[in-house]
């Protein structure tokens, strides 16, 4: 799609993007029919009009005045009801389409592999979901619809001339090719531009998006100034944009309107010579040409208007679609039904890289029995979170396999083999709902009195109560409302509360105060119970308590062992390791 660029109007993409509004048939045909009618009414009026001043004013006919002018009123009421017809279904047709649009977009980027957002700017995603789609929409309500309209309503009109005067007409003609290439050269001119337009929007949404998110950091490092300036050269870029269109706009316009000017005055001095000279051109039939040219030229002037709208929909139509095309998904083919799940978990000569020849896992070879509590341990880098994504199919291992119950999770549905598998991360997300929200994830399968039991059962029903409101205490976005230590209880309430059959804790008590980790301890003892858990920790108690300790070292796995295995160890990397890093760690 990328070659669309510079073409004034993108057939392939338009027809793909009118796919979405089929289902409407109806709307379409009543729009349709709208247009028809308003075009037939608008080219009525001055054709009665010429009627009315031919035989009624110059004639001096009251009776042949009143009826012309009786016919006009009826015209005008047409107008209004077909117009309103046109507008509304138009208007509606564009926002069906939107909401089928988006959804469908939104449903798509739920499926994408975590490396797409790993390598996508969020401001850009969310111009695309939110901005785009609604650009979209302005293509039926005020594009493409009023286009068909204004090249309807000038057809009609061209025949309504050549029936009156072929003679008038051929002037009209004559200074009509003029305007027809200025708004060609102009509507691709604009093509190019609000691409440029567009491009600038979602620099700007990315630039916000990203300073707004992490403004903690630009105050700690006193970064506001350079911010600042960042912001006014990349606002400077989106400006300059769009003036590149209202400079293209400040062109186009007085052209389209010196050469309505020019037309009229051709037809006032031709026609008023021949009709001061015979009865073939009356005063009449002048008047209604002029109304005609307004007609002719005004709609074209419009369309020009409203092809920068349809420009701009087409644009983000094709930006929108890019994100549709994007073959970003895990494959997920699998059909065996995950049912009493014992939770063994292999991994066999497991490789991995986020990019290309560069690998972050090295053959990692391991087994965690049914039950078993395994503590991951190593240096910054090592490969410890990259296993668990890899269990949890958030990526696509380069080889090897891994198994639960001695079955590939390839053959497992992904959404099936993430309902068995819970995750506390160290940075725990909260959306900006309530607590009970954010614990069943709006899931109508989990109560409310199942949550209270629940947070109960692990301790932290306390907690929770104590805050205003209870459960129903609005966290704000991100959790901000709560600690660190807070969020994290509510990460281990909402695994808890799923009922996995494998647990995954990264390293989710590493930045919390003594009083949370006394709760988080007392959860994790509860919810590993009986389950299959993998746990990245940096807290010594965490680690001591595991059944098999595997530590890493750049994508390997060095050692595995019990903690008193591995402490025994002369020299051994786990020894190294707690000596310096988990000792220290307790006593400070």
């Amino acid at each position: 799609m990328a070659g669309t660029k510079g073409k004034a109007f993108d057939t392939k993409l338009f027809k793909r993007l009118l796919q979405f509004a089929t289902p409407y048939k109806m709307r379409l045909y009543i729009a349709a029919i709208s247009a028809i009618m308003l075009s037939l009414c608008a080219a009525l009026s001055p054709y009665y009009m010429q009627y009315a001043i031919d035989l009624g004013i110059t004639k001096k006919s009251s009776e042949d005045l009143v009826f012309f002018l009786s016919l006009m009123a009826v015209v005008l009421l047409g107008q209004v009801f077909f117009q309103l017809l046109f507008i509304y279904f138009s208007n509606w047709i564009g926002q069906q389409v939107v909401r089928d649009i988006r959804v469908k977009l939104f449903k798509h980027m739920l499926r994408f592999k975590m490396q797409y957002y790993d390598t996508s700017a969020v401001g850009r995603l969310v111009t695309r979901a939110v901005g785009d789609i609604e650009t979209i929409s302005s293509i039926f309500s005020q594009g493409l619809f009023m286009i068909i309209a204004d090249l309807l309503k000038m057809s009609i009109v061209l025949g309504f001339m050549f029936i009156k005067s072929w003679r008038l007409t051929l002037i009209v003609l004559a200074v009509f090719p003029i305007i027809l290439y200025a708004t060609r050269v102009f509507q691709r001119a604009m093509k190019v531009a609000f691409e440029e337009v567009r491009t600038q929007v979602s620099n700007l949404n990315t630039f916000v998006q990203e300073r707004i998110t992490g403004m903690k950091i630009v105050q700690i490092f006193n970064r506001e100034k350079i911010e600042h300036d960042k912001f006014k050269a990349i606002n400077k870029k989106h400006m300059d944009a769009w003036n590149k269109t209202v400079w293209y706009n400040s062109i186009f316009f007085p052209i389209a309107e010196m050469c309505t000017s020019i037309t009229i005055g051709l037809i006032v001095w031709y026609g008023g010579l021949k009709a001061a000279q015979s009865d073939i051109i009356t005063l009449g039939m002048i008047t209604a040409f002029v109304s005609y040219i307004q007609m002719l030229f005004t709609p074209l002037r419009q369309i020009a208007d409203k092809f920068n709208t349809l420009q701009m929909g087409m644009v983000a139509a094709n930006r929108v679609f890019g994100i549709l095309d994007t073959q970003s998904q895990i494959e997920d083919i699998g059909t065996t039904k995950l049912e009493n799940i014992k939770g063994t978990i292999d991994f066999d000569n497991v490789r991995f890289s986020y990019v290309k020849n560069e690998e972050v896992l090295r053959g990692i070879s391991f087994t965690a029995g049914a039950g078993e509590t395994i503590a991951i341990v190593g240096s910054t880098g090592a490969g410890k979170s990259t296993i668990i994504n890899l269990l949890s199919r958030f990526y696509e291992i380069d080889s090897g396999t891994i198994s639960i119950d001695n079955i590939s999770i390839k053959q497992f549905p992904i959404d099936q083999l993430r309902d068995e598998i819970a995750l506390v991360l160290q940075d725990v997300f909260l959306f900006a709902d309530t607590i009970l929200n954010n614990i069943t994830l709006n899931d109508p399968s989990i109560t409310e009195e199942d949550v209270i039991a629940s947070a109960k059962a692990i301790g932290v029903h306390k907690f929770i109560s104590s805050l205003p409101g209870g459960y129903h205490y609005n966290v704000k976005e991100r959790g901000a409302m709560l600690s660190s230590g807070q969020r994290q209880l509510i990460a281990f309430l909402r695994a808890y509360v799923s009922n996995p059959s494998i647990l995954i804790l990264d390293e989710a008590t590493s930045s919390v105060d003594s009083y949370s980790e006394q709760l988080i301890q007392k959860a994790i003892g509860k919810i590993t119970k009986g389950r299959t858990s993998i746990v990245i920790a940096h807290r010594l108690a965490t680690i001591k308590k595991a059944d098999q300790i595997l530590v890493m070292e750049k994508g390997e796995i060095v050692e595995k062992g019990t903690h008193e295995e591995l402490i025994a160890k002369d020299n051994g990397y786990y020894k190294n390791l707690y000596e310096v890093q988990f000792v220290n760690a307790e006593v400070a």
